[in-house]
């Protein structure tokens, strides 16, 4: 029974998902995009918590690889799929699905193309690295008129749903989540204890790395995809270096490799940063005292060490 909650939780996920889109007509379009917001983010910050959490990295580039993924499929949707495959019909939605998955397949090459030369790297260095790439991703697009350089790229098929969004949120959470919890994946936890010590026992820490790097990029690229098809607009702006911090933020304020936490704290940020909208000039201090609160009570992040007393909970 153990071994098949992980499935039972995806089946539930999906059909919640489907539930949601299916009275999506009855909501208000303020709280659709809500909740499109919310699970985008659900995805991006699950899926740094692998990189940043789970293996003890510190990545600043997620932004990148959600900008490829945005550009990549809104690419793949404008070429092949505008004025023949319509949102709503049975074949524009498999087209979707499989725009998403191509844009989150070429956002996972860029991943292993930044992973292999700069994981041999680590801490501070090791950030200013994805730092970097980020800036790249986002210079070029700027300067390339295919994309639609500075003015951005519109015109974008308004695929997403709510659907789409959640159920890609509940399979990134299932993947990172089974994946580190596998006797494979106990890999990524010992590179992030000990380094050292993991490498004196045959586990290769530049694999594991290089894995959660790619595993992290193909679903942040996912995201950017669902965004892209949700706004039917995007610039390079929109994945700026702050976006980046965002999502970094959403991981430590719910607790570094604590996917409940993270999920908790994307779902918190996400709605404070919609209640605080309308104080306007005061609202990036409100929220950043907040944040500093937070930090102070729960230095931890929200569930934190929620599975390090699970854990010695069940040896008692």
């Amino acid at each position: 029974m153990k071994n098949r909650l992980p499935h039972i939780a995806l089946a539930t996920a999906l059909a919640v998902s489907l539930g949601l889109s299916l009275a999506a007509p009855q909501l208000d379009p303020y709280a659709v995009n809500i909740l499109v917001l919310i699970g985008i983010n659900i995805i991006l910050a699950v899926s740094l918590n692998l990189v940043n959490g789970h293996t003890g990295q510190f990545s600043l580039g997620h932004a990148g690889f959600m900008a490829v993924g945005a550009y990549a499929s809104s690419l793949l949707t404008l070429a092949f799929g505008k004025g023949t495959l319509a949102p709503g019909t049975p074949g524009g939605e498999i087209f979707f699905c499989g725009s998403l998955v191509g844009g989150g397949l070429i956002a996972a090459v860029f991943g292993l193309a930044v992973g292999i030369p700069s994981l041999r790297l680590r801490g501070d260095y090791l950030a200013i690295v994805t730092l970097g790439f980020g800036e790249i991703i986002r210079v070029i697009i700027q300067n390339s008129d295919p994309l639609g350089g500075a003015r951005g790229l519109s015109g974008i098929p308004p695929f997403t749903n709510l659907f789409w969004t959640f159920g890609f949120a509940a399979a990134a959470t299932y993947v990172v989540a089974c994946l580190v919890n596998s006797t494979h994946g106990r890999g990524f936890l010992a590179v992030r204890d000990d380094e050292i010590a993991a490498a004196s026992v045959g586990i290769n820490p530049t694999k594991y790395k290089v894995a959660a790097f790619v595993v992290g990029a193909f679903f942040a690229g996912t995201a950017g995809g669902l965004y892209a098809h949700f706004f039917s607009y995007i610039t390079p702006e929109g994945f700026n270096f702050l976006k980046s911090v965002d999502v970094v933020v959403m991981v430590i304020l719910g607790g570094m490799g604590s996917t409940p936490g993270v999920i908790a704290a994307a779902i918190l940020l996400t709605l404070l940063n919609e209640f605080l909208r309308d104080l306007e000039q005061y609202r990036m201090i409100i929220f950043a005292l907040i944040l500093i609160v937070l930090m102070i009570v729960r230095p931890q992040g929200l569930l934190g060490n929620f599975r390090r007393k699970r854990t010695i909970g069940k040896s008692v």
